[in-house]
């Protein structure tokens, strides 16, 4: 298929076990050969798709650009911030409260969350921090001492504020003369919040920050009751590590990584979410993850490749290719695939049901509107007559000529007729018109053929090869000796940091700053 074609973008159904993920591995192999940036997300975590990745960017000499993030093996796993890196501050916000449920009553909480999030990212950016999911889980918890820390910086630096540790010893708040929203909140707080209010002192963020004080503290935690379950999936056990990397932890060899990086390093990320041990956790992850591709796509539409980054950066496509995405479909999948082919992002999905995406959008409109955004099809077989469809509704009808065998005898009871009988045959030619393919050839397709729909509809008879691992010398045995390379790879890196981009729109914009050069 041409090239061009790619960012039209790519839809691969089959039902199980008839050679989608081998096919997976073939586009991707082509992809990593042509040294473009690859990212391959794999919900169930294929032990053999991961072995592939690998074998093929050795094989391509990219091996010191491969990256490889696990949920299911923390131990060996780079870690990534998906809030850590954006282009407006908002954008940490609409990542986490995205998330959300926002049916009915709940669309009003939603927003609640967005609003609190927000000030908390900007406050965190504001004191020189960068925003993760450990930060925020802490400080929606209690806000206080976030409150705190940002109140006395800015009075610090208030030439209005001078002398304000002298005055607050010497006039004590009285907490009982308050409002009842803030009776309910630490002392220290209070005094700080109080004392802006007396000075007549204005700061945007520290204004924010004291309307959450307003709140009585119990009602106050009911409103972002929702957050906190999202947060909890997100920082429980050896998965915190992975989304809020500690930058300080110099004894910590595993690499951590952001997209900007990826693409202008040009590197090769597997991506692993784990989702038959915890699926809840995994498409957390993966929102996230498409949140964050989408905010780069943004980036790339503006300023180009390299933006803030010290080096050359050859411009290269970016390959998505995102295995039993049924499993990571959201909101956040939608404008990365309508808007982002400009910025080079060319997505290949891999399903085994259309009506799996359906269930999970929970929409046919917005599943339509899906389907819709991918120009190439392919098809192998499947099982569900109205996953067929998709496919053969999209075919014209054409005319076949049949033919009908006629035959007849006919006989005379006139004893005087020299001819008993009489025969007749023929053949009629008759035009008909038919699909030019039926659902039911779809289904009895066998493993490893599909057809397909290529260069704007034209159809295609198509049989590949299906790869196997057992005599690829490159192919390594297991994910112990990836693990393995990687340390090697990685252990005492040369780490530098990556410049944030220039502030834009008075907001702060911010970046990661531990990478790997080879």
């Amino acid at each position: 298929m041409d090239l061009s074609e790619r960012v039209g973008h790519t839809l691969v159904l089959g039902t199980t076990r008839v050679g989608k993920t081998r096919l997976a591995e073939l586009l991707i192999a082509q992809d990593i050969r042509r040294g473009e940036v690859v990212i391959v997300f794999d919900p169930k975590g294929d032990a053999d798709l991961l072995r592939r990745v690998y074998a093929e960017a050795e094989r391509a000499g990219r091996a010191d650009f491969f990256y490889m993030f696990h949920l299911g093996h923390p131990d060996i796993s780079a870690r990534y911030n998906p809030v850590g890196s954006f282009s407006r501050i908002t954008e940490v916000a609409t990542r986490i409260a995205g998330q959300l449920p926002s049916e009915g009553q709940s669309a009003a909480f939603k927003e609640f969350v967005w609003r609190f999030v927000n000030v908390m990212a900007r406050a965190l950016v504001a004191l020189g921090r960068t925003p993760d999911y450990e930060a925020i889980n802490r400080h929606a918890s209690d806000i206080e001492p976030l409150l705190v820390d940002y109140f006395e910086q800015w009075l610090d630096r208030e030439p209005a504020a001078a002398g304000w540790r002298d005055e607050l010893e010497r006039q004590p708040i009285d907490k009982k003369s308050l409002d009842k929203g803030l009776q309910s909140r630490g002392l220290r707080a209070v005094s700080l919040v109080e004392f802006a209010r007396r000075r007549r002192l204005y700061d945007p963020i520290a204004h924010a920050l004291a309307s959450t004080l307003a709140y009585e503290k119990s009602h106050f935690d009911k409103l972002v009751a929702s957050l906190l379950p999202l947060m909890e999936k997100l920082t429980t056990g050896r998965t915190a590590a992975l989304l809020s990397p500690a930058m300080n932890a110099l004894g910590d060899w595993r690499p951590v990584f952001d997209w900007n990086a990826v693409i202008n390093l040009g590197g090769i990320v597997y991506v692993g979410l784990d989702a038959l041990s915890d699926y809840e956790v995994a498409a957390a992850v993966g929102n996230s993850m498409f949140a964050d591709l989408t905010s780069v796509a943004g980036s790339l539409y503006k300023y180009g490749l390299g933006r803030g980054f010290p080096l050359p950066v050859t411009p290269r496509r970016i390959a998505i290719h995102a295995d039993e995405f049924n499993e990571l479909i959201g909101d956040e999948f939608i404008p990365l695939l309508n808007k982002a082919g400009g910025a080079g992002f060319q997505v290949t999905a891999y399903t085994q049901t259309w009506s799996d995406v359906e269930a999970r959008i929970g929409s046919r409109p917005k599943a339509g509107q899906i389907a819709g955004n991918f120009n190439t099809l392919i098809m192998l077989r499947v099982k569900e007559l109205a996953t067929a469809e998709l496919l053969t509704t999209q075919l014209p009808t054409v005319q076949v000529v049949s033919t009908v065998a006629s035959s007849s005898v006919s006989d005379t009871n006139d004893p005087g007729e020299f001819t008993d009988f009489a025969s007749r045959n023929e053949d009629r030619i008759a035009p008909e018109t038919v699909p030019m393919l039926a659902p039911t050839d779809l289904v009895q397709l066998p493993k490893g053929q599909a057809f397909a729909l290529l260069h704007g509809g034209q159809l295609h008879k198509i049989r590949m090869p299906l790869p196997g691992a057992g005599d690829d010398p490159l192919m390594p045995a297991g994910l112990k000796e990836i693990g393995e390379a990687l340390r090697a790879r990685l252990d005492g890196p040369w780490l530098w940091p990556e410049p944030a981009p220039d502030r834009a729109e008075g907001e702060g914009a911010h970046g990661l700053a531990q990478h790997q050069l080879p």
